[in-house]
């Protein structure tokens, strides 16, 4: 029996652009897109109503924005995943996207065998974004914001074990499970477990999500020598 397809929900202000993601989805077996919606407000009722899996979120739109929507989207109950679609990849708009809780950016541009394949790995809770472009996008933001004094230490890391934190600073680094599994000589298998481990301790999504949250709490900055 074959599984149901990726439920996909696209929200945009222009129609065309809609349109154009549509065709494209729609081409796959494995995809379908179950609505549309033209700003943040109709986003937020779709999401509810729809229950789609993976939403395809614009930045720029009028009445709600892409960034407040997603945030609105990822505090709910909504098990839905957002991919945030920005004209260039490392913009404002894309650090601002991740932090609200999106899995992912993507330029508007993509190609569409792309975009089929971001949206199955944002589905299957994978990231789409590379965690060094992550890494970079938000140790550039952080970098340019005024010198604050240091967060203080957030609880729930006190949750994690000392090799679940040393984890989640590989991840914050960029490196990918194999990379931390030559780090701290473990086996893969054994890191994806520590992955689930401290995604669901921190009340994280993904792994872009540890990356943005270790700027955040301090347990990652720019001027770490290691980075």
């Amino acid at each position: 029996m074959n599984a149901e397809p990726i439920r996909v929900l696209l929200v945009d202000d222009q129609p065309l652009l809609r349109m154009g993601f549509r065709l494209i989805l729609e081409g796959e077996d494995d995809l379908s897109v179950v609505g549309e919606a033209s700003n943040g407000l109709e986003a937020l009722a779709a999401v509810d109503r729809l229950e789609p899996d993976v939403v395809l979120m614009d930045v720029r739109m009028p009445l709600m924005d892409g960034i407040e929507a997603t945030g609105k989207i990822s505090a709910s109950a909504s098990q839905a995943r957002i991919i945030i679609l920005t004209t260039f990849d490392l913009d404002e708009y894309a650090f601002a996207g991740l932090q609200a809780g999106a899995s992912a950016f993507l330029l508007k541009d993509v190609a569409p065998a792309e975009l089929g394949n971001a949206v199955r790995l944002v589905a299957s809770g994978d990231a789409v974004v590379a965690p060094r472009v992550t890494q970079r996008l938000l140790e550039n933001f952080v970098r340019s914001q005024p010198a604050r004094p240091p967060l203080p230490r957030d609880p729930l890391l006190d949750e994690l074990t000392p090799r679940e934190l040393e984890v989640a600073k590989s991840i914050a680094q960029g490196l990918s499970n194999a990379e931390i599994a030559h780090r701290l000589f473990l086996s893969e298998a054994t890191v994806k477990t520590h992955v689930r481990r401290i995604l669901t301790k921190l009340h994280l999504r993904d792994r872009v999500q540890v990356v943005v949250y270790a700027y955040e709490t301090g347990l990652a900055t720019p001027s770490n020598p290691d980075y």
